[in-house]
């Protein structure tokens, strides 16, 4: 009966154990210099998306542009993101505008989500992300 007991409370605890996490990494594409930095975020909040900042629980990282950029999110909880890429060529840490609405720098969305007068909504760029390593290739636009 001892053993018994043991066992039960052996296997409740492993099935107590938190959800795996897994990791997200992402090739970006088609930056026209090596200047600056790439800023990524990525958020599960579709109210917020894609001004991450706003939200405290997003995954964010700054890395050096370069020829080949990869930006590796470690540790991701399962869940529906979506994630923004700036290529902040003169480092000022925002997103510099012509005419107050044109974006100069380069931008990128998960899923590769269109862009028309404004950024994609969440539902456009969302992905599925499990307990396994995620890879996808996001590319850099640019409208000016």
């Amino acid at each position: 009966m001892k053993r018994l007991a043991l066992f039960l409370g052996a296997a409740l605890a492993l099935g107590a154990s938190p959800a795996h996490a897994g990791d997200v990494v992402i090739t970006v594409t088609d930056l026209r210099s090596t200047k600056g930095v790439v800023r990524a975020c990525m958020t599960t909040r579709a109210d917020v998306f894609p001004k991450c900042i706003k939200d405290p629980a997003s995954y964010r990282k700054v890395v050096p542009a370069g020829e080949q950029v990869v930006i590796r999110f470690t540790d991701v909880k399962p869940g529906d993101y979506a994630i923004a890429l700036l290529h902040d060529e003169n480092g000022n840490g925002k997103a510099d505008r012509a005419l107050g609405m044109m974006p100069k720098e380069g931008y990128g969305f998960s899923r590769d989500a269109p862009v028309k007068m404004a950024p994609p909504k969440f539902g456009d760029a969302v992905f599925s992300q499990g307990t396994d390593t995620s890879r996808m290739t996001i590319r850099m636009r640019y409208f000016l």
